[in-house]
């Protein structure tokens, strides 16, 4: 494989060979474009919204002028204007670009952090690097690469792996300063293509974690606080929950599965919709490591990252909910990041949190289903 140099974008490439296809003879490309589509077309979200059963204490005296408001936090040692995080959404085929060079140009210039989606395409098939590497033209303060954790081991024999200089690689193409490693093995088992060999995992990620910073995320069923504890022994620097509530990667390949006529995994969608673990729930289980958390999973409003720094997090991450914007413009993306720090400023203030360090320690009441997973 052929690094790249840090922040160089190579030529857009043209419609990728069929050596660009997985084991199936799926096109990973076109995989990559139909989940958006997907996504953007589909009610594809959780069916109970976990945030809600986070009801934060209002203040009737706050003491504080809202112009007094401070959210800007230290999270992986950057500096970031908000604790927000556009989380990994996409990339590998050719429409991506626009989307990561809007959200991208938007992070740097509201100063939160961002990550791609997974880089697998680029890495081990070739397809449409540009679509990652117009991130690396922006100086976003905080860049997470991304990679599959069912890429880091052989999924056949003869399958190439994700090892340490394609991670390297991965992170060059954005000009990335971790490398995300994403846990997505519901996803896999619903897809009709999936991965479904985990075996090693957990190994390779100490590995990695030993080369280069590793956030572990998943993808939308949330993580463990005893999976959580493994992967702090492996060496990792951080946890990205994504837990249910949000967009259903379950649901994603149920609408793919039936397009495609496979009937097993399409019914599997359908029952493990909402699986997982909930975003508040792993939340709470995660921070008592002490490592960096980021609460993914069903944001959709300042109000929400307030919630999620309430209960402890570092910052919050959100995909599904600037997808639609990204996909439209770079202003549109600009002006619902600029909306969901707004809200977030007007929380603080009702709460009476100047700074997001005093919102982190502000009282909070937990009703509903969150409820029953945090008193399990």
């Amino acid at each position: 494989m052929t690094d790249l140099p840090m922040g160089a974008g190579p030529a857009p490439n043209p419609p990728p060979e069929p050596s660009g296809s997985d084991a199936t003879g799926l096109d990973l490309s076109h995989r990559k474009a139909e989940h958006v589509k997907v996504v953007l077309g589909k009610d594809v979200e959780g069916r109970y919204r976990y945030w809600n059963d986070i009801q934060l204490l209002h203040n009737a005296l706050p003491e504080i002028d809202f112009e007094e408001i401070d959210t800007r936090v230290t999270l992986f040692g950057k500096a970031l204007a908000a604790p927000l995080v556009i989380t990994g959404m996409t990339g590998g085929f050719p429409d991506a670009a626009k989307i990561n060079d809007n959200l991208a140009r938007a992070a740097s210039e509201m100063g939160i952090a961002m990550g791609v989606g997974s880089e697998r395409a680029a890495i081990l098939k070739g397809q449409y690097p540009e679509s990652y590497a117009c991130v690396a033209r922006y100086p976003v303060p905080l860049k997470f690469a991304n990679i599959g954790a069912p890429q880091i081991i052989p999924q056949s024999p003869n399958d190439a792996v994700v090892g340490i200089d394609e991670a390297r690689g991965a992170m060059r193409l954005i000009g990335a300063d971790v490398l995300a490693i994403h846990l997505n093995f519901l996803q896999e088992m619903v897809q009709p293509e999936g991965d479904r060999r985990a075996r090693g995992c957990l190994d390779r990620i100490g590995e990695l974690a030993k080369a280069v910073p590793v956030l572990a995320k998943e993808t939308g069923a949330g993580i463990s606080q005893s999976v959580a504890q493994r992967l702090l022994a492996k060496g990792v620097r951080g946890f990205d929950v994504s837990g249910t509530g949000g967009t259903s990667f379950a649901a994603v390949e149920h609408y793919r599965a039936l397009d495609r006529g496979a009937e097993r995994e399409a019914r599997l969608g359908k029952v493990y919709w909402d699986w997982g673990i909930p975003s508040p729930a792993s939340v709470r289980e995660t921070v008592p490591l002490g490592l960096p958390v980021i609460a993914s999973g069903g944001v959709r409003s300042g109000l929400d990252v307030a919630r999620a720094l309430a209960l402890g997090a570092t910052a919050a991450g959100t995909a599904g909910g600037i997808l639609r914007a990204a996909s439209v413009s770079y202003e549109a993306t600009r002006a619902e990041l600029a909306q969901l720090v707004y809200e977030l400023r007007v929380a603080m203030f009702l709460c009476g949190a100047r700074t997001v360090r005093e919102m982190q320690n502000v009282p909070y009441v937990v009703t509903g289903e969150t409820r029953a997973w945090l008193r399990r």
